[in-house]
């Protein structure tokens, strides 16, 4: 009777390694159902950063067209790799307005010269604080914002070439 109770403490290894390896290996969700969304956005108004772009304010954001927010920075290496992305759904025609978080307006000019330039208004956020607002942990992140200016949908991360389908959709679904 003793003899098979010797194989419990290895089963039970072996079932740990299992979980452990289901959770390594299962595709990341990189959309995070936060609690601000179906939410109004916050109010905030933040002056242009760079010259002939227009600054944002939260009533850009109710004129009956979804668009895209992207929160990012010119020093912020995975921003880099999104912006073909970014070029791709404007070239889709979705409009895409975006926060620069704590940057000066000579790097997002070169940002946007090295790296393309697929935003419509560009509001500088010193502080962060439109950042924070909107529930925001870092650089990139991008949320798909209805006609109302409510937020349908928050994007962790750089967006991949895989998803811009999913994003287009996800804007044309939202007015």
């Amino acid at each position: 009777m003793t003899r098979p109770l010797i194989w419990v403490p290895f089963l039970g290894a072996i079932a740990l390694f299992a979980v452990i390896a289901w959770g390594l290996f299962r595709p990341a969700d990189r959309v995070i159902h936060s609690a601000l969304v179906g939410q109004k956005l916050p109010a905030f108004t933040l002056p242009p950063i760079v010259p002939g772009k227009p600054g944002l304010s939260t009533a850009a954001f109710a004129t009956g067209k979804p668009r895209l927010l992207n929160v990012f920075a010119s020093w912020c290496i995975p921003c880099i790799a999104e912006a073909p992305q970014l070029l791709k759904l404007q070239q889709a025609g979705v409009e895409i307005d975006a926060v620069a978080i704590r940057d000066t307006p000579a790097a997002i000019a070169d940002f946007l010269a090295r790296n393309g330039d697929p935003y419509r208004a560009i509001g500088d956020d010193q502080a962060s604080a439109v950042q924070l607002a909107l529930g925001s942990a870092g650089v990139p992140e991008t949320f798909v914002i209805d006609g109302q200016g409510r937020i349908v949908q928050q994007h962790v991360g750089d967006i991949r070439e895989e998803e811009v389908p999913g994003l287009i959709a996800a804007v044309r679904n939202a007015r």
